[in-house]
């Protein structure tokens, strides 16, 4: 996997050793706080903004962390006189209107093209990340793992996928190569190089052929999670506490088509893609069962 030629200063909210062994220097304070944005960006001459809220209560936190947040961060770069931004956004920003995530992700966008002034930009957008250390996507191993995995939206659904080290060699890529195309500030989709995606069926079968076993796709029509999807968004507006899978989160997920068209040239070459989801799916699920998150596979007899 690429590596930045440098230490980074990182901004944490919490202790993660894993992470400060990696930094020069660790600021504590989350998003939120200006005095620890400021302090982030004081000298540095790139700012790699991958910090988020993927799940919360209400609309207004979304907006707040993801939107108001890295405008704080753009003008705190800005005031330090950082020359560089490259903000991690997501693919679902190409559907605002599906839900509070989607919306806080475009508006996150929009508050860099507007307050950018004369900070040269890149934005990424990502499809479905997977990889080592992933929670978000354990369920869908752990699906696939079963042979059964149950999905909602119609067939002929499409999206596509990127391997973390394909995203975090993308990222120091670019890092390094501030004369990569993608510095123009347009929006960059990403994948692994699968440019007509996955559906389902894809996803079975190469994790089949893994497992060497047949895997079930059981399709649920997103109306009968409907009801699931309303009481997760009323629950986590009476409680205040981040949930899941919510009605906007549904409705993400029954889109029928993320499929990423990226443009791979835009990036640096060392930077390009290189995992397809046949050999990430097999290091993924290794890592799991390492770690026991998912039950070691019986060995052949």
């Amino acid at each position: 996997m690429a590596a930045l030629d440098y230490k980074p200063r990182l901004l944490l909210r919490r202790s993660a050793p894993e992470l400060e062994a990696l930094a020069s220097e660790v600021v504590r304070g989350d998003l939120r706080d200006h005095g620890a944005l400021s302090a982030l960006a004081e000298e540095a001459d790139v700012i790699i903004h991958i910090g988020g809220l993927v799940a919360a209560a209400r609309r207004e936190e979304f907006h707040a962390v993801n939107a108001e947040a890295t405008a704080a961060l753009v003008a705190a770069a800005r005031a330090s006189g950082t020359s560089r931004f490259l903000l991690l956004s997501s693919l679902a920003a190409r559907e605002p209107t599906l839900s509070p995530y989607a919306a806080s992700k475009r508006a996150a966008e929009r508050a860099l093209q507007e307050g950018a002034g004369d900070l040269t930009y890149a934005i990424l957008r990502p499809p479905g990340v997977y990889g080592p250390g992933d929670r978000a996507t354990l369920p869908i191993f752990q699906q696939l793992a079963s042979g059964v995995v149950a999905v909602p939206g119609k067939r002929g659904a499409r999206f596509s996928l990127i391997h973390v080290e394909d995203l975090a060699r993308a990222i120091a890529a670019l890092v390094q190569h501030p004369e990569a195309p993608a510095w123009d500030g347009v929006p960059l989709p990403l994948d692994d190089g699968e440019a007509e995606g996955y559906g389902w069926e894809d996803l079975a079968r190469i994790a089949g052929e893994g497992l060497g076993r047949s895997i079930r796709v059981l399709r649920i029509p997103p109306h009968l999670l409907a009801p699931i999807g309303f009481g997760g968004s009323l629950w986590g507006r009476l409680s205040r506490r981040p949930v899941m899978l919510s009605s906007g989160k549904l409705r993400e997920l029954s889109w029928p088509d993320w499929v990423a068209r990226a443009q791979p040239e835009q990036l640096p070459p060392e930077g390009r893609p290189r995992v397809k989801f046949a050999e990430g799916f097999t290091s993924t699920l290794e890592w799991y069962e390492k770690q026991g998150w998912l039950k070691p596979r019986r060995a052949a007899v």
